[in-house]
């Protein structure tokens, strides 16, 4: 599996709201493209879906911009990965056969390899919160 620029913009994106404060006051689309030094134009693409997703709110006007919908601890790296880019999976191989109705040799095996790393990279990314983020990005926690 391969994190796609989306994926590591959203992150980048939602990590920089958790340093900031996440959910207190609006932070503008600007503010997040300056302190992140992302494209603001494609940011704001990304933090459409990703509110589409529930995982920010926004507000209009003067002072607007986006907050966290949720506190760090309960926003996950799966969740916004799979916000901007789908389902998270090693690979677009479909599932296993069942009762061993494979078509070609060694391809029920595979199918049902990649379906296990799949479940480990998405337990993976299940298990890294925003608030992990944010205690890295400070030294507080160890980094992988």
């Amino acid at each position: 599996m391969k994190v796609s620029t989306r994926g590591d913009y959203a992150s980048r994106a939602l990590l920089s709201l958790a340093l900031h404060g996440g959910g207190e006051a609006p932070t503008s689309v600007r503010d997040i493209a300056e302190r992140t030094g992302l494209p603001q134009p494609y940011l704001e693409q990304i933090l459409l879906a990703l509110k589409g997703a529930g995982l920010v709110r926004s507000k209009r006007g003067v002072g607007g911009g986006y907050v966290l919908a949720r506190e760090p601890e309960n926003i996950n790296l799966a969740q916004i990965v799979s916000a901007v880019d789908g389902p998270i999976v090693a690979g677009d191989f479909g599932q296993p056969h069942e009762n061993g109705a494979c078509d070609h040799e060694g391809q029920c095996i595979l199918l049902a390899v990649w379906a296990e790393v799949s479940d480990r990279i998405r337990t993976e990314l299940q298990s890294l919160t925003l608030a992990d983020m944010v205690s890295r990005s400070q030294g507080i926690a160890p980094s992988a």
